[in-house]
């Protein structure tokens, strides 16, 4: 039974609740609980600056004429609030903050050579660790709001009581200025390896395709706090369970979609949408990115068009705003999506993305363009919040289930953030990833790392 001593006192719920499979034999597979930083922009305009970001950032991060290898660090800079956590790399191990990003494959950390331009976050520093290796490789990002620059490397790289050695990563020694934002020192991307810039296996790929977890995929569960004016700096965000699906955060059972051809991104079909319970014309063929390092949900301009032509005052927003619709706030909005399988709803707390005064709201859909080859629609937090989400390896395919009452009683729960501990390393794997794979395994699993997850206002 994996003991989870921190979050016993942050919830009062069942610890079962944060991924510890009770009454069992231990298993390769761990849980990180999430929390989330509830810094908002001050002003209308702030937040309109922030949303002409994450659309133009979108645009560009899926606009590439195929499927091509990029970086992924631009969604830092984009959205006003998303998911990080503790990882520790080097020997002896340091921690540091990165992004969790389902809609990339990179990991990468700024490093102490950075200088000014890293501002005042947590850098990586090469030399202090024995286990380092630069692979002499040059990496370079280019983003429409800025660059980062830096060479591949490898180094030992811990998460959640799982040890990889030889883990590739980017060492970034020169970004645009103020384009990291603290405590955030890089980013860790959860998308297949087809899609690293870097060339490097990603971490959760190795652990996956290694035989290191009982089960070979990860799940996340997010927490609500939409437009709540109760909620604290900090709050809990949910989980994700490395190894295996926790069955007290969902009912019933879990609908996999295969995805429809080489993993990429994690995306499927999206098969149909309702809004007010009227059809949404989507076309044959249509696919989605399943994305954690997008906050709202982005899609063909013909089809965001047809959503807020359902909702009777809305509005196409100007400025900034492009591409974003206003309606009113007193409107409750209820859209549904298909992927092939189960309907799955969106709460209409998580369709209003902001206010602009106390009867307009902004709509968390909006217009945007993607190039041949790739998805047309991006389905971020406001779709994720509302349902638990299993990322399989084989076949690779994303899962969904409706969150359980233990699950939906952590929305807008005040607790304290956990302390990141690594403790006992349960399983240890060598990347070979350029080689004929080989892991070792330990026998049991003794401990639980608690990484502290935020959204964080990255302005």
């Amino acid at each position: 039974m994996i003991l989870l001593i921190s979050l016993a006192f942050l919830f009062a719920l069942p610890a079962d609740t944060f991924g510890a499979p009770t009454n069992v034999a231990p298993v390769s597979g761990q849980a990180i609980s999430l929390l989330r930083r509830n810094q908002f922009p001050r002003d209308v305009t702030q937040w309109g600056a922030l949303a002409k970001r994450q659309r133009d950032n979108l645009i560009a991060k899926y606009s590439g004429a195929t499927t091509r290898k990029r970086s992924t660090g631009y969604n830092l800079c984009v959205h006003p609030y998303s998911y990080y956590g503790s990882l520790a790399i080097g020997t002896p191990a340091v921690s540091f903050d990165v992004k969790l990003d389902t809609g990339s494959s990179d990991l990468w950390l700024a490093s102490s050579s950075c200088g000014t331009s890293c501002g005042s976050v947590s850098t990586y520093n090469p030399s202090s660790s024995s286990t380092f290796q630069n692979l002499s490789t040059p990496f370079t990002i280019q983003y429409t709001s800025g660059f980062a620059d830096g060479y591949v490397a490898q180094d030992t790289v811990q998460m959640a009581g799982f040890s990889v050695a030889s883990q590739g990563f980017a060492v970034v020694d020169a970004v645009s200025q103020a384009f990291l934002a603290s405590p955030v020192s890089g980013l860790l991307g959860l998308a297949w390896q087809s899609l690293a810039s870097s060339g490097q296996m990603p971490l959760w790929q190795i652990l996956a395709s290694s035989g290191a977890w009982d089960s070979a995929l990860f799940s996340v569960q997010l927490t609500q706090y939409n437009n709540d004016p109760t909620a604290q700096v900090l709050e809990p965000g949910g989980v994700l369970n490395l190894g295996y699906t926790n069955s007290s955060l969902y009912t019933g059972s879990i609908d996999y979609i295969d995805i429809p051809g080489t993993p990429s991104y994690w995306y499927i079909p999206l098969i149909s949408m309702t809004v007010q319970g009227n059809s949404i014309s989507i076309d044959s063929g249509t696919t989605a990115v399943i994305d954690t390092g997008t906050t709202n949900i982005g899609g063909p301009a013909s089809s965001v068009q047809a959503i807020y032509a359902q909702i009777p005052g809305s509005q196409p927003a100007t400025g900034e705003w492009e591409g974003y619709y206003t309606f009113p706030c007193s409107t409750t909005v209820n859209v549904e999506l298909s992927f092939g399988g189960a309907t799955w709803s969106i709460s209409p707390a998580d369709f209003a993305f902001t206010q602009t005064s106390s009867t307009v709201c902004i709509g968390a859909f909006f217009e945007t363009t993607t190039g041949t080859g790739s998805p047309s629609w991006v389905i971020g937090n406001t779709f994720l919040k509302n349902v638990y989400s299993v990322f399989r390896y084989n076949p690779p395919s994303v899962g969904f289930a409706n969150l359980s009452s233990i699950a939906i009683a952590e929305n807008g729960a005040a607790g304290t953030v956990p302390s990141a501990t690594f403790g006992t390393i349960s399983a240890a794997v060598t990347n070979t990833s350029d080689a004929p794979r080989g892991h070792a395994l330990s026998a049991s699993l003794s401990t639980l790392l608690l990484l502290a997850f935020s959204a964080v206002l990255l302005l």
